[in-house]
């Protein structure tokens, strides 16, 4: 059987599994839209919120990030890790205690006013929307690679199946979805890296390739290095970034993950308090699964591709030569050669293989003399002096498409291929759904039912939820179509934002009792503002990384953002009148029930 049969088997029987569930568990009133009716067991929603939360970043990008630039991308691993410990102890079972359905509004029922809640509700959207173009754009890439469209014609076949059981099913219908879908994204990532880690170091557990020895005598990290000083990078094991930078990316991919509106709506669709810190503790139990493995499978992969372009002896290889997985990837759009000094060899080391100043490569529909696919800003480079250089690099890949691509360099299975391309459109779509989802509740429920019109009735604000959906898939598929960067840059992003915006609102809500409506305005104002301004300046506004503040890139400001946030809130909040008796009361039993350790005669 072909791989193009194999992967329309697979992708397309797992998109009628998930319209199978969304209509077997459509929603029919606004608590089962908004979450499932409160009644998911732990074990099920741990599911759910890790295919929730490990989206086309986790899938797709990160282990293709962490191949390419080394040690520095371990700052992901132990952040989007480490927010779940947070997530599990300090905010979830007391969110759930509190009994609202989202995000804003717990801050408007907390704080008990309607412009915090408004705040709120910007707030969730800017995240999730930032969030989303990630996913949007991961769905195009699968679909570009194997279903041989362009990745914009894939964006929108996505936006369509999105569309379908998110919008009829709602929190119920997504969220078995979303059981379904880890599944599918577990065994679609395990899979290939049991296969990789095999046949390159002979263990059959990723986790513990990199530290084995090859037929060479040096263990899979030693080799990378070595790979790479030939080739001009940096080791694989040292780090570019300064280690302020690699410190507060990691603190705002951690509260970030804590903070991320999606991911809280979770637990509340359990029926207690209880179930909310089980399946905090499920879910990170499913998500180290896939985690653990994910060094493994970047370091496999970089050695493979490295190997697979160069030859075995790292001079190049005829393009003429080169196997089938290069010529898919490069008609996809994802890899392109510039043979820069006419030899018609590929060759693959540091450097810009085009022009940096413009960019990506633009593919255009006419063939070089070798038969390679055409950029607009592909041309032989007259300074070009293979005497001086005589390696220099010709080769722009995509560093979304490792995860997708490593199966077929490692030449695994058909059916194996095609499992990983399900798996991918699986990681994309449960998160895609779930971010969909916060956008069209805080519409309707938080703006239309709390703040504009409270008349309405469940029927009309069921409605709303559904039209908002719909607009949502719309600018969502924008975003898809025009990125601002590569997946797991752009999801980085929207982590940064949720710890400067939402994750001190929720703490200082749950813990600090003093806290009143006016210092938390002031601290979302200030962390949204701050961070999404510095973030806007450096990743659109032109700005340079030699004028970052004390070295922090756009990805960890989100720190900055909520230290900012927690300073201005408290002071703030000293200088104005406290919240009511009532609600300090209230905070007290959301920590400790009154009267918990007070000894009783019987």
């Amino acid at each position: 059987m072909s791989l193009d049969l194999l992967t329309y088997l697979f992708i397309g029987g797992s998109f009628a599994l998930y319209i199978g569930i969304a209509i077997w568990a459509r929603a029919g009133s606004t608590k089962e839209f908004y979450v499932a009716g409160g009644g998911v067991p732990p074990i099920a929603n741990g599911m759910a919120t890790a295919a929730d939360w490990m989206s086309a970043a986790s899938f797709i990008s990160l282990a293709g990030l962490i191949s390419f630039v080394g040690r520095d991308g371990s700052a992901y691993l132990m952040g989007w890790t480490g927010g779940y410990v947070l997530l599990a102890l300090l905010l979830a079972p007391y969110l759930r205690k509190f009994g609202k359905f989202t995000v804003p509004d717990f801050v408007g029922d907390r704080y008990g006013s309607s412009t915090a809640r408004i705040i709120a509700v910007v707030c969730t959207i800017v995240i999730s929307f930032t969030y989303v173009a990630g996913q949007m754009r991961g769905v195009g890439i699968v679909f570009s690679r194997y279903l041989h469209v362009d990745i914009n014609t894939g964006v929108i076949v996505g936006m369509a199946i999105v569309f379908f059981y998110a919008v009829l099913g709602g929190m119920k219908g997504i969220t078995y979805t979303q059981v379904a879908q880890y599944c599918v994204l577990i065994l679609a990532f395990t899979v290939p890296a049991f296969f990789l880690s095999s046949q390159i170091t002979g263990h059959f557990l990723p986790q513990l390739g990199l530290g084995a020895t090859l037929e060479s005598g040096q263990s899979v990290l030693a080799t990378l290095d070595q790979l790479s000083v030939d080739l001009g990078f940096s080791q694989y094991t040292s780090g570019k970034k300064s280690t302020i930078d690699i410190f507060f990316l990691t603190v705002a991919l951690m509260c970030g993950t804590a903070g991320l509106p999606h991911v809280i709506v979770r637990f509340f669709t359990v029926p207690r308090v209880k179930d909310a810190r089980t399946t905090g503790g499920y879910a990170l139990i499913f998500i180290a699964l896939l985690y653990t493995a994910v060094p493994g499978v970047a370091g496999f992969g970089r050695v493979n591709l490295i190997q697979e372009v160069n030859g075995p002896q790292n001079t190049g290889t005829a393009y003429a030569e080169m196997p089938s997985w290069f010529k898919n990837w490069e008609n996809a759009g994802l890899l392109a050669w510039n043979d820069r000094n006419g030899d018609g060899v590929v060759q693959y080391a540091a450097g810009a293989a085009f022009d940096a100043k413009k960019g990506k490569p633009a593919f255009i529909e006419e063939r070089g003399e070798h038969g390679q696919r055409m950029t607009s800003n592909a041309k032989t480079d007259a300074s070009f002096d293979a005497a001086k250089q005589p390696f220099a690099n010709e080769v722009y890949v995509d560093r979304d498409i490792m995860v997708l691509a490593n199966p077929e360099i490692a030449q695994l299975p058909g059916w194996v291929i095609a499992l990983v391309a399900a798996g991918a459109v699986a990681a994309a779509l449960s998160t895609a759904a779930g971010l969909l989802l916060v956008i069209s509740t805080a519409i309707s429920h938080d703006l239309m039912k709390k703040t504009i019109n409270p008349n309405i009735s469940d029927k009309q604000e069921l409605m709303y939820a559904r039209m908002a959906a719909v607009v949502a898939i719309c600018i969502a598929g924008y975003f898809g179509i025009n990125p601002p960067g590569f997946v797991a840059q752009v999801v980085a992003l929207a982590f940064g934002i949720a710890c400067a915006s939402v994750f001190p609102t929720l703490m200082l809500g749950i813990f600090y009792k003093r806290m009143n409506t006016q210092g938390a305005i002031a601290g979302m104002l200030v962390g949204l503002v701050s961070t999404v301004g510095y973030m806007w300046y450096f990743v659109f506004g032109g700005g340079s990384s030699a004028d970052y503040f004390m070295g922090i890139s756009p990805g960890g400001f989100g720190t900055v953002g909520m230290i900012l946030h927690f300073i201005v809130a408290y002071v703030v909040a000293q200088m104005t009148p406290p919240p009511s008796e009532e609600m300090q009361h209230i905070v007290e039993d959301l920590r400790i029930p009154r009267g918990a350790g007070v000894a009783h005669d019987h």
